[in-house]
Order: structure tokens, then sequence, then C-alpha cells
């Protein structure tokens, strides 16, 4: 594992923290928020691991799509889950009224738990 992918796991894993709390609190958009840079962090350590690095948030998803999922070296389901969570995010940070659930929040922490479970696996194994 490099260095980078380490400090992106731990990145991740305190965006999940922060998500957690945040869903607590009630802040379900925020805690979306916080789920989908869990998402981001992980997908970005599992490029880092090809030699790979982007600057925007659509070439990180996308590459990592078309690297990992398309390829089946990751179940396709996490790169639909980052696609979905980015949604989210946008909708939550940037549109003037818009209201997430509790129970699709919780779906999205879920999945972001998920995600970290299965880099820390994989970038484990490496």
């Amino acid at each position: 594992m490099t260095e980078r992918q380490v400090n992106l796991l731990h990145k991740a894993r305190r965006k999940l923290a922060a998500s957690r709390a945040l869903l607590a609190q009630g802040f379900a958009e925020d805690a979306v928020s916080r789920a989908y840079y869990t998402m981001f962090y992980l997908a970005e350590a599992f490029l880092d691991g090809e030699g790979l690095a982007f600057s925007s948030h659509a070439a990180v998803i996308g590459e990592f799509g078309r690297i990992f999922a398309k390829s089946g070296r990751i179940p396709a389901e996490f790169h639909r889950y980052l696609i979905e969570a980015a949604e989210e995010r946008l909708g939550g940070d940037y549109e003037e009224v818009y209201t997430l659930s509790e129970e699709e929040a919780s779906k999205h922490l879920d999945r972001a738990e998920g995600f970290l479970r299965l880099a820390e696996e994989r970038m484990s194994a490496s």
C-alpha cells in the first residue's frame, strides 16, 4: 500500500465518522455529503494503487468505474454507490431546497461503510 493510499484510507475513516455524527444529530444532507467523500477518497486510493491521480471529481468517478467496475475488479455496485452519493451531495450542497430523509441518508452511510470494508480488504492484500 502506498503512503498516499494509507492517508486516503485514514481520511475516508474520518469522513465516515463525521457522517455518522451528522446523521445522529439529524443532518441528513450533510451526512450524505460526508458519506460521499468517504467513497470519493476510497476511489482515489484505488486509483493511486494504479499510479493514477485526477484533479476533478468527474474524472475520479469515471476512471474508477472504467478501471475497476467495468473490468470486474470490484463489484460494479460500488461505482453506482459513488455516483448516487455524488448526485445526492450536489443536491444537498447546492440546491436551494433539497430534502433527504434519514432513511435515505442511512442507506448512503451503509454503502460508504461497505465501500470502506472492501477497500481495506483489497488494499491490505496488495
